[in-house]
């Protein structure tokens, strides 16, 4: 009989499931609900949130659809693992019911409370003690609950990220990592230890905050009440958890200095290994705790996000579609029938919260250049396209002028990595070799399962089955695309002039 490791990856457009084979690290069936994106409510302009009970509901409607297509009645999962969206906030309260939507990752509301504690607090201890600014990250957006909403934060008897909600629902225990604090800018690096300063700071009870499990380790067994709902036997271990990003990263076994990896979903990720504490002076880029982090064998991930990513081309696609049926791949065509450069058509893809890489601003997004005589829907989703990769580009200059540089980028081919075009942009745009692996975040979490409960002893035999399926390599005719990348730049540098002098 067949071993599966379980693997739940909580986006914010959709949960996706993996059943992957233990014996063979091959995924055996997948699934992901619901079919279209998830809705992010918006219900003052900044704001960002979800419900988590979607969550649940959407997870096991994932779970259940991948029992069946793998012929599975789940009495023969050994193990579950959990990836989620990073930065974001649940509140419960005793009875672990949740007190308000969560405030996720890209909601904007508490940027002025991030930026207010980095100047009261210093730069110095703010840069050496937690490698970031408090920006909008979770710590931040717990002090505008207790600011605005005190009725709230005085019933809460836990503050949580997603995918610790989510292993709570699952099991009924509540606990976070070193990574997930690190990303919510609750741990003191020098200390290793929970950042008391700042929650003193922000007259946060450090009792609210989740305890402490090892990334790789038992961290609470599934209820019976969670399996019945989910047609899992009880007892089943959750033993790894990551947020996305580090997670992604870990899929793709990016795991040591100078490795790279990317995303491009809602948001797009370049994410680099480093050995050793690294900070950027203006908080554009974040450095986090790596998954394989060991005292004595120190790893970091320093991360660019792009907030308008996938989100700018799902945009784009109820804007043109004139069927319900109109696909990402038919937009893909489309971009196609386009020259590079979109025929001088340039695209700001900034329209999802304010971007850590400009320094927090809300530039928005914005379409340049258009000329109603000339340019037509291939245009304008090539320059989509265009537009989104020059925002990694742009962030990934940063990343290099912090010396996190590599001439291999991997990738799972997924979302918009399916893209052949977008593919080819990105190495022209980055100047780098492109891999892309038969894996995504859900079969890496299984595979973190299966390290988590001892079934793989190392990370290699964890990884042995993964595969480049595909590589793209910088073109040496790429002029006509650095031109269009530099006059985008150009106008990026107008708008965040004009958004400076507001």
């Amino acid at each position: 009989m067949s071993r599966y490791l379980l693997g739940i990856d909580l986006g914010s457009s959709s949960v996706k499931a993996s059943l992957v084979q233990a014996d063979t690290g091959l995924q055996k069936a997948s699934a992901s609900y619901p079919e279209t994106e998830m809705i992010i409510n918006s219900p003052m302009a900044g704001w960002a949130e979800q419900d988590p009970e979607q969550w649940w509901h959407c997870a096991g409607q994932a779970i259940k659809s991948v029992l069946i297509s793998a012929g599975s009645n789940g009495d023969d999962v050994l193990a579950i693992g959990i990836a989620y969206q990073m930065h974001g906030l649940v509140l419960v309260d005793k009875n672990q019911n949740v007190l308000r939507p969560s405030i996720i990752w890209c909601d904007s509301r508490a940027v002025g409370i991030g930026d207010e504690a980095f100047t009261q607090l210093g730069e110095l201890y703010c840069l050496d003690r937690l490698l970031n600014s408090p920006g909008n990250f979770t710590a931040s957006k717990l002090k505008w609950v207790k600011d605005n909403e005190p009725e709230v934060y005085d019933t809460i008897d836990k503050a949580m990220l997603p995918g610790d909600y989510l292993a709570m629902r699952l099991t009924g225990e509540v606990c976070t990592t070193v990574s997930g604090l690190s990303e919510g800018i609750m741990w003191d690096f020098q200390k290793s230890a929970l950042a008391e300063r700042l929650l003193n700071y922000y007259d946060v009870d450090q009792q609210k905050i989740a305890t402490l499990a090892p990334t790789f380790s038992t961290q609470g067994q599934l209820s019976a009440v969670a399996a019945s709902q989910l047609g899992l036997k009880p007892g089943i271990p959750v033993t790894y958890r990551a947020g996305d990003q580090p997670n992604n990263a870990f899929s793709l076994n990016t795991l040591n200095p100078g490795e790279i990896a990317a995303t491009a979903g809602t948001s797009g990720v370049i994410y680099g290994i480093v050995d050793q504490p690294t900070a950027d002076k203006l908080s554009r880029v974040n450095t986090f705790v790596h998954v394989n982090h060991a005292n004595k064998h120190e790893r970091y991930g320093v991360l660019l996000c792009i907030n308008g990513t996938g989100i700018m081309n799902s945009w784009l696609r109820r804007l043109l579609s004139l069927s319900e049926s109109f696909s990402y791949q038919q937009m893909n065509d489309l971009a196609k029938m386009a020259q590079v450069g979109s025929n001088g058509l340039r695209i700001l893809p900034f329209g999802n919260g304010a971007e850590r890489v400009l320094q927090n601003a809300s530039v928005g997004a914005s379409i340049h250049g258009l000329d109603l005589n000339r340019h037509e829907a291939a245009h304008i989703c090539r320059a989509a396209q265009e537009g989104i990769v020059f925002a990694l580009g742009y962030g990934f200059e940063i990343m290099n002028s912090l010396g996190i540089k590599s001439d291999v980028i991997r990738a799972g081919h997924a979302n918009m990595f399916l893209s052949d075009l977008f593919c080819r942009t990105f190495v022209n745009t980055t100047n780098t070799r492109l891999e892309l692996y038969n894996t995504d975040g859900a079969q890496g979490a299984a595979r973190g399962a299966g390290v988590g409960i001892g079934y793989y002893k190392t990370f290699q035999e964890a990884f042995s089955n993964l595969k480049c399926i595909n590589s793209y390599e910088s073109e040496q005719d790429r002029n006509t695309l650095q031109e269009s990348y530099q006059d985008w730049k150009n106008i990026l540098n107008k708008q965040l002039n004009k958004s400076n002098n507001l």
